[in-house]
């Protein structure tokens, strides 16, 4: 599967992981400065996997050893987006000791964390290759970690959701309550949000999908609907205006997905890649 991913620039990275080297280094790492004395030898190392999965974060990895030392050099021996085998070396690292060790845990945990988001995403884009339904993610994501959570759902082979509440309007239902309903939530929003948003509609009931497409929702989604319901909320959309995109949302599963998507709708929503994912196990070894 090609990557397409794409990471923040450095402007935006780079203060991120220096707060996180920050947390764990606090006053200094007391087992290395006490192991070197005065020496830092040049080592090498290598970066093995223990389990099998989809890998990601590689880069994220180079440029935490890159912070603390710029003469590290950090080279991957598997692609990011790659499937790895237990056992198989994902990366070599080259430095001074008291960078690669002043730095794994940081950089490990990271893409631990990303490949195991993108092993269970690939998992359910693998459930859809045989639709045209695309997998996003959402906004369930761990705070300080969104624009990571959300790279390595893009390694696994989804597309992005909205970054955040700036991206696009999505009127769900506490808005709609809020508003006395999808009519007037529509009118209000409309009237005061910036060119080019879109405006993307939580609906629940073939009646609020009939709402929505009366006051011209960019986006329909259907909520935890049942299939036959969704069945017919998106031949309603369809025969309405086939431009409309529609979602389908609301306790996704492995089990579940192939059957939503096959109601014809545009993109399939989960938090679960995220919410569910269990770390891809890996470990650095220096070589003696």
């Amino acid at each position: 599967m090609q990557n397409l991913a794409v990471l923040p620039p450095l402007l935006i990275l780079d203060p991120i992981l220096r707060a996180w080297l920050i947390e764990d280094i606090g006053r200094g790492d007391r087992t290395t400065q006490g192991l070197l004395s005065a020496e830092n030898p040049w080592v090498s190392a290598q970066w093995i996997a223990k389990a099998p999965g989809v890998i990601a974060g590689l880069p994220v990895a180079a440029r935490v050893f890159q912070l603390l030392s710029e003469q590290t050099r950090f080279i991957t021996t598997v692609d990011e987006g790659q499937l790895c085998q237990p056992g198989q070396v994902v990366a070599q690292i080259e430095g001074p000791l008291e960078a690669l060790l002043t730095g794994e845990r940081v950089a490990l945990n990271l893409v631990m964390r990303l490949s195991g988001i993108a092993s269970l995403t690939r998992k359910y884009v693998e459930k859809l290759a045989e639709l045209p339904t695309r997998l996003v993610d959402t906004r369930k994501t761990t705070p300080g970690l969104r624009l990571l959570e959300k790279y390595a759902t893009q390694v696994g082979g989804a597309k992005n959701h909205r970054m955040g509440l700036d991206d696009a309007v999505m009127i769900k239902d506490n808005h709609i309550a809020a508003a006395g309903g999808i009519g007037n939530a529509i009118a209000r929003i409309r009237a005061q949000i910036s060119y080019p948003l879109t405006i993307e509609v939580e609906t629940e009931t073939i009646e609020q999908v009939q709402e929505a497409l009366q006051h011209q929702a960019d986006i329909i989604m259907l909520d935890n609907m049942p299939v036959e319901v969704m069945y017919q909320a998106v031949n309603l959309i369809r025969q309405y205006n086939k431009r409309i995109k529609i979602e389908a949302s609301g306790n996704i599963t492995l089990d579940t997905i192939y059957q939503v998507a096959a109601t014809g709708v545009d993109y399939v929503s989960t938090s679960a890649p995220v919410t569910q994912s269990s770390w891809l196990d890996l470990s650095m070894k220096i070589k003696g």
